[in-house]
């Protein structure tokens, strides 16, 4: 996979996560299984990534944050949590 393709999927988890409620809800209509395949598989990737990366994944992915609210929160600058997730996208690329 491309770090392209990665980023695409991550935009498509966060969405997700964002409107899992919505999801969940409507299961018995229509179960979105090729969204909830991926996440799997992100998930699955994620189980033996290093603390700090976890973290931040489920930071912006899962939870929502956007990259200033985690610098913000973690006492970080913008620049270096945006190289931490290019980080985690090349772990991910790695991954799967």
């Amino acid at each position: 996979m491309t770090r392209q393709e990665i980023q695409a999927d991550l935009r498509e988890i966060r969405y997700y996560y964002s409107m899992k409620e919505m999801f969940d809800k409507s299961a018995d209509t229509v179960k979105p299984l090729a969204i909830i395949e991926k996440v799997n598989r992100y998930n699955k990737a994620m189980e033996n990534a290093p603390a700090k990366m976890l973290a931040l994944y489920l930071s912006l992915y899962v939870y929502n944050n956007s990259q200033a609210v985690i610098a913000e929160d973690w006492h970080l600058t913008r620049e270096s949590i945006k190289n931490q997730n290019r980080l985690l996208q090349e772990y991910l690329q790695s991954s799967l």
